[in-house]
């Protein structure tokens, strides 16, 4: 099995770890001034989605990499218990809200996604890296606050609220980019 150093993990980056699949939700280079760097993460356990916080390695670390595959989908619908996934052949992936939840915020029914497969069984969903969603409300802007950086909130087709400029409009397709979080640019 391929292995990794703990330096050259990322989000997203899976590996065995405590008798578990943890994938990595956050991380953080340390290098503090005096002692040795480090690398602090919050991981995911793969399976219960059981969250670890602050677990801290040494940047030599070696991590035993766990066999992910990926695969394009396309969200199909929501039955009241699962959300259901399919491929191109129309092979069903039924997922629970705990392997959805993070990407819902900008997914659509008929939106590509890609899912994440351990030892053949879904785990994960990851939107596309920028999605164009439609604003359904927006405060309106206040007429000469054109300072740079002014926010307002504004919630869009999927019922998530982000931060956008104050001249966003309701009705407006905004761009936002899905590993931050970030309003992109009016579509």
């Amino acid at each position: 099995m391929a292995q990794i150093l703990a330096g050259d993990i990322r989000k997203g980056t899976t590996f065995e770890y405590k008798s578990g699949v943890y994938t990595v939700t956050e991380f953080q280079h340390v290098k503090p001034g005096k002692g040795a760097a480090f690398v602090r993460t919050t991981l995911k356990n793969v399976k219960t989605g059981q969250v670890l916080t602050d677990e801290t390695f040494n940047p030599t670390t070696k991590l035993e990499t766990a066999q992910v595959e990926t695969k394009k989908m396309t969200y199909s619908y929501f039955d009241g218990e699962f959300y259901v996934f399919v491929d191109d052949e129309w092979n069903e992936t039924r997922l629970t809200l705990s392997q959805v939840e993070d990407a819902l915020k900008y997914i659509r029914e008929n939106d590509t996604v890609t899912v994440r497969f351990l030892y053949d069984e879904a785990f994960s969903v990851e939107p596309e890296n920028f999605v164009e969603l439609k604003v359904i409300e927006a405060e309106p802007g206040v007429k000469g606050n054109t300072a740079t950086n002014v926010t307002k909130a504004a919630k869009v087709e999927t019922g998530a609220t982000f931060q956008v400029p104050m001249f966003v409009e309701e009705g407006d397709t905004i761009r936002i980019d899905t590993r931050t979080g970030e309003y992109m640019s009016r579509v």
